[in-house]
Parts: structure tokens; C-alpha cells; sequence
């Protein structure tokens, strides 16, 4: 395969929509877990202007996550470069399906130092709020916060970002 067509691969990582229903009445192993199958990891990047998919994020094995070690304290990482784990929950409903949930969790990285900053409780809640189909955006910078937007309104030719509520609209910038 070549890089291009690497890249393209890359690219064009889709977002999850729910695909089985683990509340569907079979009883069986796994009943009443949570299912992150309508959730992804959109990576925000306001150093590169870029804002992307990448599943690895699920398991902390997102590119931004890789060869560094993880140190719950912010003052450890001084110089790092700020990214965002924007999680992302679809939901499917009347019109389709919308951005249901939307929480965005801070990551530093200083590649230079192999050290990163990230709050394993805040990434772990945000998570779960996101499931919960909550927006919490209100700690993200604004130009990190136009990526997210920009990047939501743009997928699929915006269809999920119509069909998505007027509170996530209202909280990202114009």
C-alpha cells in the first residue's frame, strides 16, 4: 500500500453508530455493561490546525498517546503541546443520526522529554458523560473548539451536525 493510500485510509476513519443493542433481552454474558460502540475519539490538534478520528484513543493507544510515559501531573509536562480527546457519541434518531454526546478531555504531550500530562478520572468521566449524550466544551480553548466544530459540521456533509441539538450548536463558535 502506498503512503497515499495510507494517509487516505487514515482519513477517512468513519464515526461508530450503534451497530448491536446490548439491552436486547438475550440475558446472556455482558448484560447491563456498557457498550462504547456508538462512541470515537475525535483527536483535536490546535498546534497542526487539524482535527481527526482515531479509534486507538479507546485504549490510550491514540498517535498522540504513543512513546511517552503518562504523569497525572500537569506541572511535570511545562512544555507540552496541547491536544484534546473529544468523545463522541452518536445516537440515531427521528432525522438520523446526530452528535448526541460531546466532552472534551485535555491531553499535554512534550514528545522532546517522552512525558505526557493526562487525568485518567477526567478522560474516564468525560466518557461517560458523552454517553450520557452530555456537551461539555466549555473548558476548550475557542480555536480548539472551531476544529471540533468545524470537523462535526463537516462530516458526512453535515448531516449528523443538522440533525444534532441546539445545545451542542450553542456551544461550539460560529
Amino acid at each position: 500500500m502506498s503512503s497515499d493510500q495510507s494517509s487516505n485510509q487514515k482519513k477517512s476513519n468513519p464515526f461508530t453508530i450503534i451497530k448491536d443493542d446490548s439491552t436486547d433481552g438475550h440475558g446472556g454474558y455482558g448484560m447491563g455493561a456498557i457498550s462504547l460502540e456508538n462512541m470515537s475519539p475525535v483527536i483535536i490538534d490546535p498546534n497542526e490546525n487539524k482535527a481527526y478520528v482515531d479509534m486507538g484513543a479507546m485504549h490510550a493507544r491514540s498517535d498522540v498517546e504513543r512513546r511517552v510515559k503518562f504523569l497525572p501531573d500537569k506541572d511535570a509536562v511545562p512544555n507540552g503541546k496541547l491536544y484534546w480527546i473529544v468523545w463522541v457519541t452518536v445516537e440515531k434518531g427521528e432525522n438520523g443520526p446526530y452528535f448526541a454526546g460531546v466532552c472534551g478531555s485535555e491531553i499535554r504531550v512534550d514528545r522532546e522529554i517522552k512525558r505526557a500530562y493526562k487525568s485518567m478520572p477526567e478522560h474516564v468521566t468525560h466518557m461517560d458523560k458523552s454517553l450520557k449524550g452530555k456537551i461539555i466544551v466549555e473548558h476548550m480553548d475557542e480555536h480548539s473548539k472551531k476544529l471540533l466544530k468545524d470537523f462535526l459540521a463537516d462530516f458526512k456533509g453535515g448531516e449528523m451536525w443538522n440533525n444534532s441539538t441546539d445545545e451542542l450548536k450553542q456551544a461550539l463558535p460560529k
